[in-house]
């Protein structure tokens, strides 16, 4: 009989992600691939407007490269592409949303379906999911096999995660609101959920959610989806994060037996970044933190000058670049 607490390591992948999931896909694996039943590496080819198109065509061959030389590293890593077809759909939304058809991505352009996806087409019922940006400190070989634990032993809490940056030296967190969990290492509850990363029992979710509703965007999140060509719907956390408050259902983030296990987002994307994401990953890997990114769930500057990125972002806001379109028209 085969074992109910086998676990799935479930990652999202797109073009676009190649300049950095070429650096951090091998880094994830190394800190959780021996220690996971199966790695599903899931690529979605859909392709929406703006940000989350960026560097398609260049990225597409080289992330299946990638994905094709970590499968000959990890025998238990395979490769599956997002099926967008009308009879897969159907079996994602039955499982999800009561078969209501999912749109493919939300109003921003990012990725929708494709969670829901990856979540129905893991082996096993313990699945982890990563998105691609996301960078491991500690290094515990068992921190996978404590997450079972917690969820098991624990019916209220519907997922987990790492700690979410690296541990201060008093267990606070410094970018982020929570409550000190009870547990045997720095935890912290939550009550909200993020889809960059979190460990779930699939049959709790499905048993205790049920159903999860499609919910439209703010009205600007309207307007922006309509006028870059992308679906008017809100970001599944937010809908995912409503229907664990009102099941009455915690999201807990821990660290975990020593050396314990915790996680670091970029929040920019910039040539500094791609350039120096190499050294970044090594004193991550390392535990080399500066005392000003201790408790920070985001690189912030000490670790990187996201100055220019920052600036970057502010020139490109998605309003700026649909003035710019219009004014060229008239």
């Amino acid at each position: 009989m085969e074992s109910t607490s086998k676990v799935t390591l479930q990652i999202n992948l797109a073009p676009s992600d190649f300049p950095h999931a070429k650096y951090i896909l091998p880094h994830q694996l190394k800190q959780f691939g021996n220690q996971v039943d199966e790695i599903l590496l899931i690529l979605d080819l859909h392709r929406s407007a703006g940000k989350f198109s960026e560097g398609w065509e260049q990225g597409l061959p080289k992330v299946r490269n990638l994905i094709n030389d970590i499968c000959l590293h990890y025998p238990n890593a395979h490769l599956l592409e997002v099926d967008y077809s009308p009879e897969s759909k159907l079996k994602v939304s039955n499982m999800f949303f009561n078969g209501k058809s999912i749109p493919p991505k939300d109003f921003r352009g990012g990725p929708f379906y494709s969670y829901f996806f990856g979540l129905y087409s893991a082996k096993y019922n313990y699945v982890f999911h990563l998105d691609s940006d996301l960078m491991f400190g500690g290094g515990s070989n068992t921190w996978i096999d404590e997450a079972v634990a917690l969820l098991t032993d624990h019916s209220d809490i519907l997922v987990c995660a790492p700690l979410p940056g690296p541990p201060t030296n008093n267990s606070t967190l410094r970018s982020q609101s929570a409550q000190p969990e009870p547990h045997y290492s720095t935890a912290f509850r939550f009550n909200f959920l993020s889809t960059r990363l979190f460990m779930l029992d699939r049959e709790r979710f499905i048993s205790q959610i049920k159903y999860l509703p499609l919910k439209y965007a703010p009205i600007y999140g309207i307007f922006k989806a309509l006028i870059e060509g992308n679906y008017p719907y809100r970001l599944p956390e937010e809908i995912l994060t409503e229907a664990m408050i009102e099941k009455s259902l915690q999201r807990v983030d821990f660290l975990g037996k020593s050396p314990g296990m915790w996680s670091l987002h970029p929040p920019y994307r910039s040539k500094t970044f791609y350039d120096l994401l190499p050294q970044i990953i090594e004193k991550i890997e390392l535990g080399e933190m500066p005392n000003s990114q201790l408790g920070d769930h985001d690189i912030n500057d000490s670790l990187i000058d996201w100055s220019s990125a920052r600036a970057s972002l502010k020139q490109n806001r998605w309003w700026k670049r649909l003035i710019k379109q219009l004014s060229q028209k008239i």
